[in-house]
């Protein structure tokens, strides 16, 4: 039997952003703190799925059948950050590198 993992990559990166509050930055001053721990706590799953396939599903900026169908889904979310923005299409980026196959 073949094993997937499927990864919701908004959380994953929201969480690492919060979770390491590290400034880690490149030498241009873009942050990359929530890409370096997305990446390894994308790693550890890995290591211990050691999955056949891999993908990373991620949210759409534009409205979707979800908000059509209930008026305030996520009405009271915030924006995201403009430090964890900036680090959204590296953070893609890195993982079509590793192979990894994105949805959005």
């Amino acid at each position: 039997m073949k094993n997937f993992l499927i990864i919701d990559g908004n959380s994953i990166l929201n969480r690492a952003f919060y979770g390491n509050l590290r400034p880690l930055t490149t030498k241009e001053g873009i942050p990359t703190n929530a890409i370096y721990t997305m990446l390894n706590m994308i790693k550890k799953h890995l290591d211990a799925i050691k999955p056949d396939y891999v993908m990373v599903a991620w949210d759409l900026k534009a409205k979707t059948f979800r908000h059509k169908a209930c008026d305030f889904y996520k009405a009271n979310r915030k924006g995201m950050p403009e430090e964890l923005a900036m680090q959204l299409p590296y953070a893609k980026e890195c993982l079509s590198l590793l192979g990894i196959k994105l949805i959005e």
